[in-house]
Parts: C-alpha cells; structure tokens; sequence
C-alpha cells in the first residue's frame, strides 16, 4: 500500500490541531479546510496548507465532495475525518477510496455496521458477545413498541438506530411515560441524524459505562489499550473520563478486553476503535455499541500505556503493522479527562457564547490540555460546546485526584461561562475521591454541589492587587517594611 506523505484534516478544533501535531511528529505534511465562522481558528495557520469552504459553516465539514476535491487538487494521499462531522459516515470512506484517497478509519462495511445499532448489536451476539433483551429490528409503530416494552418489562430504553453521542435517547420508567418518550427521541432523532428509526431494549438501572480501545492492522493483529470509565455524564454525553476504572476488578478488566479484542479479530476490524459496555452491579456485561474512529477521551488511554492513537491510526491506514504485542504494552498509573464546556451547569447546562477576555492554563508535571482556545478568541455558536479537554495523571488514584483538584484550580477563563466550577466540585466530592460512581452520579449530587464559588485563580488575583497596594506604599513613603508579616527584602 502506499505510504501517506499529505493528509488533509476534515475537522477542526483540539482534534484538527492534535491531527496536525501528529503528522508533523511523522513528517506527513497537513492540509485543513476551514469555515468561515473558523478563520480564526489556531489550528488553521499550523497546519502546512489551508484551505477555506465558504457558506454554512456546519456544512463547510460535511461537504465531502468539496473536501474530497480540494484534498486531490492539493495532492493530498489521505483523509482524516477526526471525530464528530463525517468521522462515522461509510458513504465518505467509500467516496474517499472511489477517488484515490486514503481513509484514515475503518472500512466503509464497518463503518456501515457499527452506525446501525441495531445490525451491531445483532452482529456482537451472533459471535457471543452479551448484549441487553432488546428489539432487533427498528420500531416505527408506536403501538408496536409499547407492547414490545411491555414484554420486556420497564424500565426500558428508547434509542436512535442511527446515531450517538446521547441524542435520540429516552428512558422509560412505566406505561404512562411510554408515548411522550417515544416522540420525543424520535423527533430528536430525525432533527440529529436524519432518521427516526429507534429500537427498545431493557434499561439497567445506573450501571458503570465503561469502553475498551482497540487498535487493530489489516493483518489480523488487534490488541487492546485498557478500558475507560465513562460513567460520569448527563444527558447520556460524557464529562469525565477514566483510566483504569477506580473499582474495576482484574477479572472482569480481563473479560471486557478479551471480549473487545476476540470480537474485532472474527469481525476483521481494522484502524482504531472503541467497544462500548454497561456494567451492572454485579459486573454482568451487556455490549451497546462500538465507535469506528477516535474518541474524545484518546487522551487518558495514550498516556497510561505510551501509545500515540493518533500516529497508530495514521500508519495503520497507510498499510503498516502493528508495532507491538499484547505483552509489550505496559500499563502505568491512572489518567482524568475533563471535558471543558462552554456552558452553564447552573442553567440546565444551557451552551454559553464569548469573547474569551483573560485566559490562564494549568500545567506542571502529569498535566496535558487538548485544546484550540486563546485570549481574544470569539467563540462560534453554531458548533458543539466543547472548548478543550484537561487530562491529568499520576502513578495512583488518590495521586491523579490531587493532581485535578490542583490543575482545575489554575485553569481559569474570563468572558464565558465554563463547567470548570462543576468539575472542581467534583473532584472534592467524597463519592468521586473513593471511586464510587456510575451513570447517575451527577443526577443524584448536582443540587448539593456549590458552582457559584469564586475559582482559586481568581482569589490568587485579589491577592495580588492587594500585595501591589502595599508595594506602592512602602514605595511612595520610602518604608523598608509594613506590619502583618509582609517585608521588602
């Protein structure tokens, strides 16, 4: 297979500018397109070439034939879809390797299967994988689907057959609620995906949501990079991310991975991929769904095992080996991802728009920031809220919490309305320290929590004024000293 020596980013963002990053580390060059509501954007100056697509700015990432064009017209081998926008779209894979490009991702059959949750889930049992009591087929008939739920039994959950990221799901707790909710995520479903097909299954009542990344060659080699728990979130979306899990045990770590990695290899998988769990109390295992590109929380994985997803998918897609055996991977330590939003969790988490005034960052040792965010920058509305991801990491737990608790403390930004108050609550929360949560952690401590606390950074800065106070004094009245212990050395 050729070997990729261009790539053009189909995204934007943290992920366009990590895109960016690892390429330069392998020495492929990059080429962005980019929106108008974009031309701002840090990543766009830091790739090697860039290109805008005028318009819509939604559409500017998701006209694949424009960015199949202009990735040809600038001799581009490859694409990279990121995450989000035409990341999970088979017809873009097959349109790609239709034009004599490279996809960076799995194959578009792949793709294809994994985007229909229900032919997955369907796929996943037939090779043994667990699965939750559930439809097999879309539900289009309302009446339908509240006898089917009758005979599993409520609670049950209504979900997007097309889909992700939370949208199009709804939980059913009895028959009265049945009607309402069915149109809701079907109506919700038709306004992300463009489809209203949903299917019902049984609803595990606040499990653990935990994932395994899986990176596999076209040569039959899969291994895997550990789990991530993902059971802090609302509204079904992620908001912390874990690895390893607190209160996992070996043995049931060692299930999930064997489970994920034997799946992929029957299946024939190729590039990297995440396997999607519900755990239940008692660590039963149920699959739900497998995400066909990069996740958000790549972060956490690459830094406990040392493994650079991004460069892995890259060379993987330009027809190289693996670079190691299951044996070879070492796991060190714990890692936190926290994802940054502009939104305000005192107000339902309602998205917040700005002018970024005054920006800090937090740093030190076990500290990285994924993100493209600056002082001056003006933040488009018209794109998911997501600013940046803080991940954080230590040798143990109590370690990667301190670490947090601190990094969180520095991070600060002026202009916006941020869920870095959320997060700095969290992080002190007792539940949270000992590793006790699952998918309905924010549910239950949301109204205990205090977000309208003046940030750390913020009380750094009063301090700051008043100690410039006392320096003018001592300087206007040509004092060596004043009292309350504060001396001019």
């Amino acid at each position: 297979m050729k070997k990729i020596s261009k790539v053009l980013i189909a995204n934007r963002g943290e992920i366009a500018l990590r895109i960016i990053r690892a390429c330069k580390e392998l020495e492929i060059e990059s080429v962005v397109v980019f929106s108008e509501a974009d031309v701002n954007g840090v990543w766009v100056p830091r790739a090697d070439e860039c290109y805008p697509i005028v318009g819509n700015p939604v559409e500017a990432y998701l006209n694949y034939n424009k960015i199949i064009d202009l990735a040809k017209k600038s001799n581009c081998d490859a694409i990279h879809p990121g995450y989000g926008f035409l990341s999970e779209s088979a017809e873009f894979a097959q349109a790609c390797a239709d034009n004599g490009l490279i996809f960076i991702g799995p194959k578009p059959h792949h793709i294809e299967l994994f985007g229909d949750k229900m032919a997955s889930k369907v796929a996943m049992k037939k090779i043994g994988v667990p699965v939750l009591e559930g439809t097999n087929t879309p539900v289009l008939d309302k009446a339908e689907g509240e006898e089917i739920a009758q005979v599993i039994g409520f609670p049950i959950i209504i979900k997007a057959a097309f889909g992700g990221g939370g949208r199009g799901m709804r939980i059913v707790h009895g028959a009265k609620e049945f009607s309402n909710m069915y149109d809701s995520a079907t109506n919700e479903s038709i306004k992300y995906f463009g489809r209203g097909e949903v299917f019902i299954e049984k609803y595990v009542q606040n499990p653990r949501h935990i994932e395994i990344q899986v990176v596999a060659d076209a040569y039959g080699n899969v291994v895997h990079l550990g789990e991530r728990d993902c059971s802090i979130q609302r509204r079904h979306q992620k908001v912390i991310e874990i690895t390893p899990s607190p209160l996992l045990n070996d043995e049931t770590r060692q299930k999930l991975a064997d489970i994920s990695v034997n799946a992929m290899k029957k299946l024939g998988y190729e590039s990297v991929g995440t396997v999607e769990f519900l755990l239940d109390e008692d660590d039963n295992i149920y699959f739900i769904e497998m995400n066909t590109r990069v996740q958000v929380e790549h972060p956490v994985s690459e830094i406990v095992t040392g493994v650079d997803i991004i460069q892995r998918m890259i060379e993987i897609a330009g027809g190289d080996k693996l670079k190691y055996k299951q044996e070879e991977i070492n796991f060190r330590g714990y890692a936190i991802e926290f994802r940054i939003n502009s939104e305000d969790p005192q107000n339902n988490f309602m998205p917040t728009a700005g002018t970024v005034k005054k920006y800090l960052t937090p740093g030190g040792p076990g500290v990285r920031l994924d993100t493209s965010l600056y002082s001056g920058y003006e933040l488009p509305t018209c794109y998911d809220s997501m600013l940046g991801k803080l991940i954080v990491s230590a040798l143990d737990w109590k370690g990667a919490v301190a670490k947090a608790r601190r990094a969180l403390d520095e991070y600060y930004i002026e202009g916006i309305k941020t869920n870095i108050p959320l997060h700095r609550e969290i992080v002190r929360d007792e539940a949270f320290i000992s590793g006790k949560f699952n998918t309905g952690y924010l549910d239950t401590n949301m109204k205990k929590f205090k977000l309208d606390v003046k940030s750390s950074i913020a009380n750094e800065e009063d301090k700051s004024l008043k100690l410039a106070d006392m320096l003018r004094i001592i300087k206007e009245n040509n004092l060596v000293s004043v009292k309350n212990n504060f001396t001019l050395y």
